[in-house]
């Protein structure tokens, strides 16, 4: 009897292959899980470190801005308070200057402070006795504190102010009356910024913006003029800058488009500042751990796979070896059928199934007539082939997969029939009888007798009774003259059971 599988050319692997290849797949999942999870860990970590390291680097910048705006504003306050002393226009030049700007913050970044009248003419030069003829009424900073008495620091768009791009920052001055007398006005050059940022090791497509509260670009590196002064105000990033006082963002540059981790610290100064990292730096680190542990666990997983399939191989070649030496030893080498050791396995595994689920057993018991005459004068080789033929009879009969066909004994054949009543196991012994007598005649007519007993068994009972029963039916059919099918009577099955 062969399997629905081997039937069809189809090899399944044996139970302990699929078991190898099953924890190999739970391994390699398993493996790869926590390389992922782990891969993920670092992800989070390069961007939680990119994260604080814009932090302070934002924090950094912001205070050095901070002081520096802080120091020069409170020249401007020493100047404000001096103009508004009223013995000041009754000094001489050289007199006046000591007073206003002795306590001036003075460095190559920062201008000469300037006094406006209210007319926005020049009258103080921190730079001379004899200030030059200018006027400034329709500059920006003048018309804020013109316009607007409660202005504290005002601080300009950049501009091109006393030769240089700077940024201006500038007071108002009130006389005792509460009325606008003039404007007292400083800068703050490009190069305190080009220094300060020239400082720092930034990656290429690193930047640093720094806006004023309104949105405008004071500065930014790497510098470009066409970006310096422009409003921002409207742009999302911007809008979430100036709506939070700290924060991070990922968005795409105004200027390069590209993708970038964005992050600001407020310090409540008129000036912001706002670090941006590119994605792919932040992540370059990390994609390349990733590859590279990757590319190991890559080559790991192939390794296992290999070996597993090809252990798995050898499993199934050897269960296939195991599977041929078994059928090797359970098959009748003349005829194909099962021979008597697997026909007694079956036969006891059939009788407790059957016990277990109270449902019939049945047995045929099948003898070649005058076999022996038949050997005799026609010799072993066409006894052979006639026993051959017979059991291609009997095969191709008893075809349903829990049947069981075996050689008994010499010309004696068995047939094991599990779930058969008596009445449906002889129909299938009067197959099988009409399929031997069809056979061609030569050298001469076969026949066989065929004895049939069918009993549901109960746990008292032995299955040898089941045999005895289909013996003496067999014995039965040969007396009542061969070539014919018998069912074992009531007395019969009774000694069986």
């Amino acid at each position: 009897m062969r399997s629905g599988n081997a039937g069809t050319g189809v090899r399944r692997w044996p139970l302990s292959a699929r078991l190898l290849i099953l924890s190999s797949l739970v391994t390699i999942l398993g493996f790869s899980a926590v390389c992922g999870s782990v891969m993920l860990d670092m992800r989070r970590g390069e961007e939680a470190l990119a994260r604080q390291t814009s932090e302070n680097l934002a924090t950094t910048i912001d205070a050095d801005i901070g002081r520096t705006v802080e120091l020069y504003d409170l020249s401007l306050r020493a100047v404000v308070s001096g103009m508004m002393t009223p013995e000041i226009g009754q000094l001489s030049k050289e007199m006046r200057q000591l007073i206003l700007f002795d306590h001036a913050a003075s460095a190559s970044h920062f201008g000469a402070i300037q006094v406006f009248d209210a007319q926005g003419d020049l009258i103080v030069d921190a730079a001379s006795l004899d200030p030059v003829k200018q006027n400034s009424a329709d500059e920006d900073f003048f018309k804020v504190h013109r316009d607007d008495g409660e202005r504290g620091l005002f601080i300009s768009r950049p501009m091109l102010h006393q030769g240089a791009y700077s940024v201006v920052l500038s007071r108002r001055i009130t006389d005792s009356d509460g009325n606008f007398a003039g404007v007292v006005v400083g800068s703050i050059r490009f190069s305190y910024f080009h220094d300060l940022f020239g400082r720092l090791r930034l990656n290429p497509d690193d930047n640093i913006t720094v806006i004023r509260r309104d949105g405008v670009v004071i500065m930014r590196t790497p510098f470009d003029l066409d970006v310096i002064g422009m409003d921002l105000s409207k742009t999302p990033g911007v809008m979430r800058v100036l709506a939070r006082a700290n924060g991070s963002y990922s968005g795409v540059g105004v200027v390069d488009k590209i993708e970038r981790l964005y992050v600001w610290r407020d310090s409540n100064r008129p000036l912001l500042v706002i670090v941006g990292r590119p994605w792919a730096g932040i992540y370059s680190l990390w994609q390349r751990q990733a590859l590279r542990i990757g590319g190991i666990m890559l080559a790991l997983v192939c390794f296992i796979t290999a070996v597993t399939l090809f252990l798995a191989r050898e499993i199934g070649r050897r269960a296939r070896a195991e599977d041929k030496l078994e059928e090797l030893a359970t098959t009748d080498a003349l005829t194909g059928l099962r021979n008597r050791r697997k026909f007694d396995t079956a036969i006891e595994l059939e009788w407790r199934r059957a016990i277990r689920q109270s449902r019939p057993l049945a047995l045929l018991l099948i003898d070649a007539d005058h076999f022996k005459i038949f050997n005799d004068t026609f010799g072993h080789q066409p006894g052979d082939q006639a026993l051959i033929a017979i059991a291609g009879c009997i095969a191709s009969s008893a075809c349903r997969a829990g049947d069981c066909a075996a050689r008994y004994g010499g010309e004696e054949f068995a047939v094991l029939l599990p779930g058969v009543s008596a009445e449906d196991a002889l129909k299938v012994a009067e197959t099988i009888r009409r399929k031997v007598e069809e056979l061609p005649a030569e050298p001469a007519t076969l026949t066989v007798s065929i004895g049939v007993a069918s009993l549901t068994p109960l746990v008292t009972m032995e299955w040898s009774g089941l045999v005895e029963a289909a013996d003496k039916a067999l014995y039965a059919a040969k007396a009542a003259g061969r070539n014919q099918s018998m069912v074992a009577t009531a007395p019969y099955l009774l000694m069986a059971a």
